[in-house]
């Protein structure tokens, strides 16, 4: 397949080290005690090398060649080749299993070793060519009281012609017949069939790399083979689709120049708010391209010329690659070859730094990179559950779609890769999964069944393969005097720990500003524009559990002399003067702006719910605008700018008579003196 940024490689290492199939315990090898010798094709990565016939099988029970399984360094060698594998612990031994997944037959003795090093043979048989491509050879030994912790596996290539690979060797304490397993996500249950989403988007020519924006309205891909290219029909385009009135995609027209050109293009990533779009190659003015990344801004007049997104250290040794940017814009998930690969291309992780470039990609580790194949990636709008697709775990064919889950924020830790099973997977390609911020349906290329060649396929999602859900927030900001929108910037806090999870800018030209948000956290969702105050609303997501659409629009009060701003109600603790910390934030934005008109002078004022004694609810509320002073001052304000005023419970803005009302008359408020 002729796509600019899929490499069908070769490689992989396995670190699984214990299976459990049909309620039997297996034991598979976790370390190589010694071998004749091991196939070394390349100059990086670790192909066919001894090693790759550690833990589970990555091929069976499908068959064929593949990088990680051990093959001897020579096919058709006159030679006998060994190599001998240890185990986690003794067992009783009623059952070797020997994963062959090409060109089987040459294994002609098998030994089994105790922890004192005793051998026993428990296989002597004739190399011989077998007419199928692979097998489980299982080995039942006759002898009863054999404990072992290795096995010794004797070759005959010269037997059996091209190269004879091993995926995995388990053992058994049971006679029942250890099978290879595909790593199924857990009870699955799709019970919806794949569709083809037709022919306005798919073609007799080749649509891959399906991308759907957040709102699940607009589904960008990339075309080759077609005569309506730019290009020629050869090349690779972007084109997009949007979603009518009737729920059907309309037909797909080409983005045009300047995402398109001569040369290949294909986007590969859209931002949360989907007014940035993530490219393949860097573009220069005179319409030619080089490696690397491009990002493109919707604006007014349409997409802006993409400009070069540099990633620190990216040079790779394949001229291609894939890759995910996290929904939030600051972490990366990037399929490339480099020369710490398992194999052809990895998967790598790749953080967005203070200068707005990409750190150098880093390994995403063991669990999820193979010596195969693993690409096309991408990062659901949880932040948590990558999808990618991969040749290097047991599947139904070329290659296969998977999901692992992130363990922890090192971004390194992964959970053990699940297949997404046969409603989605065939024998033949699969790859490029793409999901939508409800999570209902996921769309993806495939073979199978298609047009002409590749096509773009959907299929309603189950909670086993969903990502977790999300909360997306639109809405406008606006003057609260004027009601005119404003241009402004968005920032999402998590208020807990006042770190800031994402951000997004408002335009009145490009429409409303869009925040995708994981549930289970309370955010503090701020707005700021030139010539106005921020100002912070909290939106508490702690007890939600499904996909949720919320509104919230803003309003900036303007910086200007008498105006007053009131701080948010939650930044003391019941019956305490304490600022809690999660309210520094909002502190810190009156210090900015007083920084920003050196000028400026403020009056603070203190109030009270109604609840209790008077005296000591106005003996509270001077104390908290003392505290609010204190943090103003320790930031460096002068005292000379800041007055302060303390009224109790004298001026209620709303009722006393519930505790939620209540909470809004315990606040703080500033009004601007002198500007």
């Amino acid at each position: 397949m002729n796509v600019i940024f899929k490499c069908i490689a070769t490689y992989l290492l396995s670190a699984v080290l214990w299976s459990h199939c049909y309620g039997q315990d297996i034991l598979w090898a976790n370390k190589v005690l010694g071998y004749s010798s091991e196939y070394r094709p390349a100059q990086y990565g670790h192909t066919y090398r001894a090693k790759q016939i550690l833990g589970i099988p990555n091929k069976l029970p499908d068959f064929g060649n593949s990088p990680c399984a051990w093959s001897p360094a020579e096919a058709d060698g006159r030679n006998e080749e060994w190599i001998k594998v240890g185990f986690e612990k003794a067992i009783p031994l009623k059952q070797v299993a020997i994963a062959e997944n090409f060109n089987p037959g040459s294994i002609t003795r098998v030994y089994a070793y105790d922890e004192s090093g005793k051998e026993y043979l428990i296989l002597d048989t004739p190399a011989a060519q077998l007419t199928v491509k692979g097998r489980m050879l299982r080995v039942f030994p006759k002898q009863a009281d054999i404990v072992a912790n290795a096995i010794k596996i004797i070759l005959q290539p010269g037997k059996v012609s091209g190269f004879n690979q091993v995926d995995a060797v388990g053992v058994s304490s049971d006679v029942k017949p250890i099978e290879a397993v595909i790593n199924i996500a857990a009870d699955i249950q799709l019970k919806t069939q794949k569709e083809n989403i037709g022919k306005e988007v798919n073609s007799k020519g080749q649509e891959v790399a399906p991308i759907i924006s957040p709102d699940g309205k607009t589904l960008f891909f990339t075309r080759s083979n077609f005569s309506g290219n730019i290009g020629s029909y050869q090349k690779q385009d972007v084109w997009f689709s949007t979603l009518n009135d009737k729920n059907q995609w309309t037909e797909a027209t080409n983005i045009g120049s300047p995402i398109n050109n001569a040369g290949d293009n294909a986007i590969t990533s859209i931002s949360a708010d989907g007014k940035t779009i993530y490219l393949i190659n860097v573009y220069r003015p005179d319409g030619s391209m080089y490696f690397g990344l491009s990002r493109s801004f919707k604006t007014k007049q349409g997409w802006s010329f993409p400009k070069e997104y540099k990633i620190t250290n990216l040079a790779g040794y394949v001229g291609s690659m894939e890759l995910t940017v996290s929904p939030f814009g600051n972490v990366m998930i990037i399929s490339v070859q480099r020369s710490d690969t398992e194999g052809g291309k990895d998967l790598y992780v790749s953080f967005l730094q203070k200068d707005d470039s990409w750190s150098e990609p880093r390994h995403l580790g063991n669990a999820v990179n193979t010596a195969d194949y693993e690409g096309t990636p991408f990062l659901a709008l949880d932040n948590k559950t990558l999808y990618f697709s991969s040749q290097g775990h047991s599947g139904y064919g070329e290659g296969d779609l998977f999901l692992t889950r992130r363990l922890d924020d090192t971004w390194i830790n992964w959970s053990k890769p699940e297949n997404l099973g046969p409603a989605i997977n065939t024998p033949l390609w699969d790859a490029y999964i793409n999901i939508p911020a409800t999570g209902d349906y996921a769309y993806f290329s495939a073979s199978e069944k298609s047009l002409g060649q590749e096509d773009i396929f959907r299929i309603r999602m189950t909670p086993e393969i969903k990502p977790e859900p999300v909360a997306v927030v639109t809405g406008t900001i606006y003057e609260a005097e004027t009601n005119k929108a404003v241009k402004s910037e968005i920032v999402a806090d998590i208020k807990k720990n006042n770190e800031v999870f994402t951000n997004a800018t408002f335009d009145p030209e490009t429409g409303e500003y869009r925040l995708i948000l994981p549930l289970k956290e309370i955010y503090r969702i701020s707005a700021s524009g030139e010539g106005y105050f921020p100002v912070s609303e909290d939106l508490d997501l702690s007890a939600e559990t499904s996909f949720r659409t919320i509104k919230k629009n803003l309003y900036l009060q303007p910086i200007k002399a008498g105006q007053q701003i009131r701080l948010t109600n939650t930044m003391f603790s019941q019956s305490s003067a304490d600022v809690i910390p999660s309210s520094f934030s909002e502190l810190d934005r009156i210090v900015s702006t007083m920084n920003a008109y050196p000028t400026m002078e403020i009056l603070l004022e203190g109030h009270t719910d109604n609840q209790g004694e008077v005296q000591k609810n106005v003996k509270l509320s001077e104390d908290r605008v003392q505290q609010v002073k204190r943090y103003l001052l320790s930031k460096g304000i002068d005292t000379k700018r800041i007055q302060t005023k303390a009224w109790g419970p004298a001026k209620p803005i709303a009722s006393n008579l519930t505790e939620q009302t209540r909470q809004r008359n315990r606040r703080v408020e500033f009004t601007i003196l002198k500007i």
